[in-house]
């Protein structure tokens, strides 16, 4: 079985084995044991232990090691090659590599394109732990956050570091995603008013570099080990150029103005759309980050408007210490007002807590 010779490539290492080894693998017996004094063996056929289940073999009672029953479950189900086999940083050795042993001695045409190993998660910088108490799903999570906002927030660490999840980190996601869908929104609502088909096809040269550097960097980044890290941080600045369109005068008065947010929109759009980012309706996924938030703040929207009115008399009254009480009431549980000669509005924010928190914490 020549492919031995190369079975450590997960770890860069080479094993040596012995010639009865190599015969008895040619012939893919059903169990072996390799010494336990060196860090290369493999049970395919485990002893069996009192009170265990077990099935007669040649060999006596045992069961099925817990290395073949993944090479079972993977041939039965995907077949000898396929593209993409996962798992945690720790299953690289001995378990992915017992895996391989076993799938290539059974079928000398078994492969897998890629094997994606992902980091651990710490919580609040502490391992995840059932005993510790600190252990969350993934429907835990998202009975208080967007699913999107998860998946970002997973997104804004490349898949092989570790992770640390904390509600800053929850919260900052979640605020993020929500300035992101929100300066997708307005572009949509201006650009809504026009006919693509009456649209220039040409755009301002400045509007075609931020493009072009915005792909290119999406493309390089997604095409080294997938690092969504560095696309994310690549969308920053089309999104700066559209809110410059959006909302400043010299934006607004910009040459080509609607073909520039609508290239930029779109650009931005087919990322997230590749990085499954990319939600049915802008308004729908505002209005459900928005209800997330209120539930987190245990507000309903109702009451939010009660204490946008209440500051509104408190400002029309010059009682201005209870407008700053009542808007710092609001923040402190993630709830931001933005006053404008329309009125006040609100929007999911970071909690104020949580802002000075991280403004304390020194950096590691």
């Amino acid at each position: 079985m020549a492919f031995f010779c190369s079975l450590g490539s997960l770890w860069g290492i080479r094993f040596k084995f012995t010639g009865e080894f190599r015969q008895l693998c040619s012939q893919c017996v059903p169990i072996l044991f390799l010494t336990k004094k060196t860090r290369y063996y493999l049970v395919i056929l485990q002893a069996a232990k009192r009170g265990e289940p077990f099935w007669q073999s040649p060999w006596g009672p045992g069961r099925p090691g817990w290395h073949i029953e993944c090479s079972a479950m993977s041939a039965a189900y995907l077949g000898y090659s396929f593209d993409i086999h996962g798992g945690g940083m720790d299953l690289v050795f001995p378990h992915h590599e017992n895996e391989i042993a076993q799938s290539c001695a059974a079928c000398h045409e078994s492969s897998v394109s890629y094997w994606i190993h992902n980091g651990f998660v710490t919580i609040d910088s502490e391992k995840m732990s059932k005993s510790l108490g600190n252990f969350f799903t993934i429907r835990q999570v998202i009975e208080l956050y967007h699913p999107l906002a998860l998946r970002l927030f997973l997104m804004g660490t490349h898949y092989r570091s570790p992770i640390n999840y904390s509600d800053l980190q929850l919260e900052s996601a979640s605020d993020r995603i929500f300035y992101i869908y929100q300066t997708l929104h307005d572009r949509e609502s201006i650009t809504a008013n026009y006919d693509e088909a009456s649209l220039k096809d040409s755009i301002p040269s400045e509007t075609e570099t931020c493009i072009n550097k915005f792909h290119d960097e999406c493309l390089t980044s997604m095409s080294d080990d997938l690092h969504t890290t560095v696309a994310l941080a690549a969308m920053s600045e089309p999104l700066k150029n559209l809110n410059d369109l959006l909302h400043t005068r010299k934006g607004k008065k910009q040459e080509l103005r609607i073909e520039s947010l609508a290239a930029l929109g779109k650009t931005i759009g087919n990322i997230l759309n590749i990085l499954g980012l990319l939600p049915d309706s802008y308004s729908e996924a505002l209005k459900q980050l928005s209800d997330y938030a209120l539930k987190r703040a245990k507000l309903t929207e109702n009451e939010v408007m009660e204490k946008i009115e209440e500051r509104n008399v408190a400002r029309k009254n010059k009682e201005y210490e209870k407008s700053d009480t009542i808007r710092k009431e609001l923040a402190a549980v993630g709830i931001a007002l933005m006053d404008s000669p329309e009125g006040t509005t609100w929007r999911p924010a970071i909690p104020l807590p949580l802002q000075e928190d991280q403004h304390l914490t020194p950096p590691t």
